[in-house]
Formats: C-alpha cells, structure tokens, sequence
C-alpha cells in the first residue's frame, strides 16, 4: 500500500513539471514530507472549464483530500478507509468504478513511505517495523496514478474533493521492503491518463506500470515519520542501520 508519502515543491514547479497554466494552479503550497490520509495536498487533474461540459478539459493544480468518498457515499468517514485503490480491480469495484471512467489524476511526490518487518521485537511482542523512503534516483518527481471523486455535503450544500492512488505489485527489488507500490505513469502518458473523454479499460490499464527495475532508490529513514506530527526534511534523511 501507500500510507505516507513526501511532497515538496512549490505550485509553479509542479505546474511546470505537469504542464499546467499557473492560472489553473492553486498559489500556495507547502512542504510536507509526512503526507498522512485526510491532508489536504497538491493533484493533477484535468476538467472542461465550469459549465462548458462539452469544451476541452483544462490541466489544473488543484488541492484535494487524501482519501477517496464515493459520490453515492452516506458518510464522508468511508474515505479513511479509501486512500488506495488496487490496479487489479479498479475497472469493475463500484468504490472505483466511475473514478476510473472519468475522473484520474496524478499524484505528485518526491517519494513515498514504506515499513519492514525486522527481526526485533518491540514491547508488545510485535515485530519492530523500520520505515525506508522510496524515491526516483535521478531526483525528479513521482507521478502517482490516482482517481479523484466529488461528494456533494447536503446540509452546507458544497462540494468535498478527495482522491486515492492507486497501487500494485511491486517490483522485485522493492518487494522485500512491502510486496505492494504505488503506480506510476510515464510523462508520454499524462495526456492520455488525463482524458476524461477516454474511457476504455483496457486502454487505460496499459497506461499503468511498476517503476522500471533500478529506477527508484530505496534508504532506511528514522522512525520519526512515525509521528504524523513530524513533518520536515530531515524526516528523508538516511540513516544508518543498527547491526
């Protein structure tokens, strides 16, 4: 799965590195490097403008929900439960369904967070988990594949935004560390991934791949990204390992 991830730069370079209009871009961003469910963080997407249902979608930078609350949804709460979808079954589970027709996004990320089960045993006789940070080698951005979905809230009449991303196997040399990652789609993608006028599966399901072997690195980080309090850079500094 993916349960925490980093995120860091700034709304112009995100809209430069997805192609985005800045006037389509929200102006402020701040640095997380402890992106937890529920925070609201930068997504892609891509929309025609309000109330010209039949003109080209606009690319925007917009900030959602982590956390993904179905339309048909009775209580915003299911979207805790909802922060991944499974590429295996994302064209057919009603949960993700309608997403998947119409409604994709990009996740944008420096990297993401997985826990190893070492062979120490904490306290509570549970083993002692070590958390490692996964990003690009080269240092560029992540493009998480994601779906977004709009929950209309009845009473105050206004409109929640909120997205999962998407997950798969992982590739070999990651899954020793968690035997699942997030999908990643390939720049020459974007446009396609975007569509909302494109909806085939099969189509789309080609869109989506692991990371290439050797193209991620992963490093030991310190457990301080336990704490969703904590949320600076030092949290992907590595570390080294206790023998």
């Amino acid at each position: 799965m993916c349960g925490r991830y980093a995120t860091s730069k700034a709304s112009g370079d995100l809209s430069r590195e997805f192609d985005v209009d800045p006037t389509h871009a929200v102006a402020d961003l701040e640095a997380d490097y402890n992106v937890a469910p529920t925070k609201q963080v930068p997504v892609v997407l891509s929309r025609p403008p309000r109330g010209e249902q039949q003109a080209s979608p606009q690319r925007q930078l917009r900030l959602l929900k982590w956390g993904l609350v179905p339309s048909w949804a009775k209580d915003p709460a299911i979207g805790n439960k909802m922060i991944n979808a499974r590429m295996e079954t994302i064209a057919d589970k009603p949960s993700f369904r309608k997403a998947f027709a119409t409604r994709r996004a990009l996740v944008p990320a420096d990297g993401y967070y997985e826990w190893y089960a070492t062979d120490q045993v904490g306290p509570r006789g549970k083993p002692v988990k070590q958390p490692f940070f996964i990003r690009p080698k080269d240092g560029g951005v992540l493009a998480m594949a994601g779906l977004y979905e709009l929950w209309r809230e009845k009473v105050a009449d206004d409109w929640l935004w909120t997205f999962t991303v998407i997950t798969t196997s992982a590739e070999d040399t990651l899954g020793h560390i968690h035997d699942r990652m997030p999908v990643l789609v390939e720049p020459e993608h974007y446009d396609e991934w975007l569509d909302p006028r494109i909806s085939d599966p099969e189509q789309l399901l080609g869109l989506l791949v692991p990371a290439a072997p050797g193209k991620l690195d992963a490093y030991p980080v310190s457990t301080a990204v336990n704490n969703v309090k904590n949320g600076g850079s030092e949290l992907v500094q590595p570390i080294e390992l206790q023998a």
